[in-house]
């Protein structure tokens, strides 16, 4: 009875070290003696106790890793970067999964390596660009990294899915200086706008007064035209109603010369009616209006003169 229980407890020792649990998502690298047998997916397993050993355990999830360096451009500025590479096994292939296993004698030591080559390929391009530059060279970094290390993390088993720049600094003394730069840039570029717009303004006026001057100016000139043509039509008006009264005393056999003397008090009786406190002296004696009449006819007779047509 002893002897088939420790008979069962050594089968079941057995059983239980020939079973290997490969969790979802890695794989499990088998040696024989230190030396490379074969690989065990994910799921249930079995391997030869004390003959075949787990070497070790491979991920092919998506890993990621934070870095953190310095670069220095072209013209000396110091550029603080900040990323994330997110990385993975290249495939399940046999191959594949005996160069990640047995590459480097641990992962720190790939880490390590990928990390520094991946340092190592951002420095050497941003070394070739100017501190203006690297801010608006975001894409042009992350294609010139994965340009240079394709091919090495292939060799190792790898391929890099993304690289992210989080974050590109610069030395503080540097960063006031370029905000500085963009300051006075806004400052540049508003003076100009509203040296534009004044500029606008005064034009916009300008046209605006002129436009007015001229809207004026034409309104003056037709106005004239309007009153020098009622002034005319006045006059002619006035021309044939005295030549009408001039016909109408001449029929009736009376002196023309009435019509002088009734303009000359109808002009009395006006400056009377309408004066505004003005003085205005007239000779109102016999002399005096002897002279005026004088005068009157002798305008009558020059109007004659003028205005007479020669005979037939």
């Amino acid at each position: 009875m002893p002897f088939l229980l420790i008979l069962f407890f050594l089968a079941a020792l057995l059983v239980f070290l020939s079973v290997v649990i490969v969790q979802q998502g890695t794989v499990a690298v088998v040696t024989i003696f230190g030396k490379y047998a074969r690989i065990m997916m994910p799921g249930l397993n079995f391997k030869i106790p004390f003959v075949e050993f787990i070497y070790r355990r491979v991920s092919i999830q998506n890993q990621s890793v934070e870095l953190a360096f310095q670069a220095i451009t072209a013209d000396q500025a110091n550029v603080n970067f900040k990323a994330m590479l997110v990385y993975s096994v290249l495939n399940q292939e046999e191959e594949t999964i005996k160069n990640v296993a047995f590459k480097f004698i641990d992962q720190a030591s790939f880490m390590q390596a990928l990390i520094r080559t991946i340092e190592g390929s951002i420095r050497s391009f941003v070394a070739t660009k100017r501190q203006a530059e690297i801010l608006g060279l975001r894409g042009e970094i992350i294609e010139h990294v994965k340009a240079q290390i394709d091919t090495l993390l292939e060799s190792w088993g790898y391929h890099l899915i993304d690289l992210q720049l989080n974050d590109i600094a610069f030395d503080e003394i540097i960063m006031r200086s370029m905000a500085q730069v963009v300051a006075s840039s806004n400052l540049k570029a508003a003076a100009e706008n509203e040296g534009q717009a004044l500029l606008i303004t005064k034009t916009k006026a300008a046209e605006a007064e002129g436009n007015a001057i001229q809207i004026s100016a034409e309104a003056e000139k037709n106005a004239s035209q309007l009153r020098g043509q009622g002034v005319a039509l006045f006059r002619e008006e006035v021309a044939k109603g005295m030549a009408e009264s001039a016909k109408v005393m001449t029929e009736a056999k009376l002196d023309a010369s009435l019509i002088l003397f009734s303009i000359w008090t109808e002009a009395i009786k006006h400056f009377a009616e309408n004066g505004k406190g003005n003085v205005i002296f007239l000779d109102g004696s016999t002399e005096g209006m002897d002279k005026t009449m004088k005068q009157l006819l002798a305008v009558e007779k020059m109007g004659g003169i003028t205005t007479e047509k020669p005979a037939q």
